[in-house]
């Protein structure tokens, strides 16, 4: 056989993956990065990276532990796991041990694992994040969008959900809610967990509440909705946001006893894959999960910034006739360009992926199309990533200002210029 048919992709790659291209948070960073280096000003709206550092104390922790290079439990050290255990207990009321609990090189990760190890298909409402889907094409499992609406704040309703599960209701099936959410900033309230638990448990679905934004709600009133049906929700958790460690990959499940047998599992593909997760950072994420005074006061001013950030950005939209929700956690925002749809067929522009390509060619605004989260692409959303600051002089000057302080337009102007500069770019494009 020759060499060049040997090796010739599209002959030999596995049909799940043949296609396909990389993340498109990714593509639009490194788009935007290109752009830059050629001497454009960019703004970065694609890529959601906390702004944020690692708080101190748990930097600390990792310098300490940098020694450790032993593999650890496939299922992650132990003592981190009771941490994580506890954290869970502490925030949400529950009643998790250590050996409910697994660690994973990122939970996007785990993500994967766990539909490698359960055959069922994947319940997605839309918008939802950009991997969801990948995940499940790639190891060939069925998906299903269900769809959300921006008056009901992009929120799954119960009826919804049951007139889905009630067409095949013995059907395997993982159902994964993400809140607060990427790519719109939204969360969900108890009443709505409630009623969605009672679907959830007439069908006997498993849910996958990615809750990795949970600590980063505004008013720090994030619920679980495992509080309502723990014996069938898995809790996803880590580091990366609101603990500013993206980079460090760590990542947590939280099980019921009533699943362990689907953790048993995901163990076992775990071995034979990444065996187990950097043993410094395990340690150091121990420091993290503890919590106490000082990374307490580190996510009171998280969440006091993007709040602050969030509205200004989500008024000026509105001021501009954009169609947006408010967000209430995390630092997204989806505004719905549709009122302008007729301006921008004009344009030559008809669908999300147009609309972002001529933004970042006209603006140097990066962001992402709604089309990718999901959404249809013939409708005008883009997701807008606002991290774009030193979210440490952010944190700092907000600790001086004390308790009471509002973060007003001269903080603002001193921490964002550049983010609501992008955003009046936008603006001024739409309505030029």
């Amino acid at each position: 056989m020759k060499e060049r048919e040997l090796y010739s992709p599209p002959v030999n790659i596995n049909l799940n993956v043949r296609g396909k291209q990389q993340s498109a948070t990714l593509e639009i960073n490194e788009r935007a990065w290109r752009l830059s280096e050629a001497g454009r000003k960019v703004y970065r709206f694609g890529l959601g990276q906390s702004p944020f550092p690692v708080p101190d104390p748990v930097v600390g922790a990792l310098q300490l532990n940098a020694h450790q290079k032993d593999y650890l439990p496939v299922k992650g050290l132990e003592a981190l796991r009771e941490v994580v255990a506890g954290y869970h207990n502490r925030t949400q009321h529950l009643n998790l041990s250590a050996e409910d609990i697994m660690i994973g090189p990122g939970s996007k990760e785990l993500m994967f694992i766990l539909q490698l190890a359960y055959y069922g298909d994947l319940i997605i409402p839309t918008p939802s994040w950009v991997s969801y889907a990948p995940q499940a094409s790639i190891i060939g499992r069925n998906i299903h969008w269900l769809p959300t609406q921006s008056y009901q704040q992009w929120h799954l309703t119960p009826d919804t959900l049951e007139t889905f599960c009630r067409n095949d209701p013995g059907h395997p099936r993982i159902l994964i809610l993400n809140y607060p959410a990427n790519p719109t900033g939204n969360t969900y309230v108890s009443d709505e967990l409630k009623k969605l638990a009672q679907i959830a448990r007439k069908y006997r679905l498993i849910l996958l509440s990615d809750e990795i934004y949970g600590e980063l709600h505004y008013k720090h009133q994030h619920v679980s909705i495992a509080r309502y049906y723990p014996e069938g929700t898995i809790i996803s958790s880590g580091l990366s946001k609101w603990c500013g460690a993206g980079g460090w990959r760590l990542g947590t499940f939280a099980f019921p006893k009533s699943l362990h047998w689907l953790q048993d599992s995901m163990a076992v593909i775990a071995s034979e894959t990444y065996t187990s997760t950097s043993a410094p950072i395990q340690y150091a994420a121990i420091r993290a999960f503890e919590g106490g005074a000082e990374i307490d006061t580190y996510l009171t001013h998280s969440r006091k910034i993007l709040r602050a950030l969030a509205k200004t950005i989500y008024d000026r939209f509105r001021k501009a006739g954009i169609a947006v929700t408010e967000p209430r956690g995390a630092f997204y925002i989806f505004p719905d360009f549709g009122p302008f749809k007729d301006r921008l067929y004009e344009r030559g522009i008809t669908n999300s992926r147009d609309l972002c390509r001529r933004l970042l060619e006209d603006t140097g605004v990066a962001a992402l199309p709604g089309s990718v989260f999901g959404r249809a692409p013939e409708e005008l959303t883009i997701r807008m990533a606002f991290v774009e600051f030193d979210g440490a002089a952010a944190l700092k000057d907000c600790a001086a200002m004390g308790e009471g302080c509002t973060l007003n337009g001269a903080f603002q102007q001193n921490h964002f210029a550049h983010i609501l500069e992008g955003v009046e770019k936008v603006c001024e494009w739409l309505l030029a």
